[in-house]
């Protein structure tokens, strides 16, 4: 799909913080990470902010755009982010590859909503955050932006927190317990898991769970 896209031109960037699409907002066009982060979330009216959705390079921003209507929740940058606009619809032009690679990547986000949601009624904080981690790390090896055990790794301890349903204070004990147990080390942006096998069993995590 995306060889047939002029890139010069539907090339776009986003500074970090900056909003890809506002609530409310009615997009007229899909967006296609190339790199950098985003996240889509909610806010409640005291505040408090709930990340409902990660966007990392490889991902569509956001498939379900594509359905019509408008952006229910805002989408803002983590880092810079470049990224190409892609027409707001199924893509029926991008041959037989497009379409399945679009409807692919609509499968892996309902996937994943399902497994966050399992995350945040049931597991413990360790296991969210074990979850999390395993997570972000599946999705970039999968984009090729893995490099051995270890990938890129942006995120505060805020934006875990509003991924997890935890506290700040309560994520920086979780990740300071996973380090003195060997599980992960998180060093200038960078997250590296040592073992795989010992972070996945601490996270709880089913033959399904790291679908999408």
């Amino acid at each position: 799909m995306l060889s047939q896209v002029a890139e010069g031109e539907n090339q776009v960037h986003f500074r970090m913080h900056q909003f890809l699409a506002r609530e409310n907002e009615k997009p007229d066009a899909m967006l296609y990470v190339q790199e950098g982060w985003a996240c889509r979330y909610r806010l409640l009216s005291d505040g408090r902010r709930q990340i409902t959705a990660l966007y990392l390079p490889g991902d569509y921003c956001d498939p379900q755009w594509a359905l019509g209507g408008v952006s229910s929740q805002p989408v803002v940058a983590i880092t810079n982010v470049r990224a190409l606009r892609l027409p707001c619809r199924i893509p029926s032009h991008a041959g037989f590859d497009g379409r399945h690679g679009f409807w692919q990547a609509l499968s892996g986000t309902i996937e994943r909503q399902a497994n966050w949601l399992v995350t945040l009624g049931r597991k413990t904080a360790l296991e969210r955050v074990a979850h999390l981690l395993l997570e972000l790390f599946e999705r970039m090896r999968q984009a090729g932006l893995a490099y051995g055990q270890q990938c890129a790794m942006p995120l505060t301890q805020m934006e875990i927190a509003d991924m997890t349903g935890l506290t700040p204070v309560h994520v920086n004990r979780t990740l300071q317990s996973m380090r003195a147990r060997g599980l992960v080390e998180l060093q200038s942006k960078w997250l590296r898991i040592p073992e795989l096998p010992a972070l996945r069993e601490v996270a709880a995590l089913t033959g399904h769970d790291m679908a999408g």
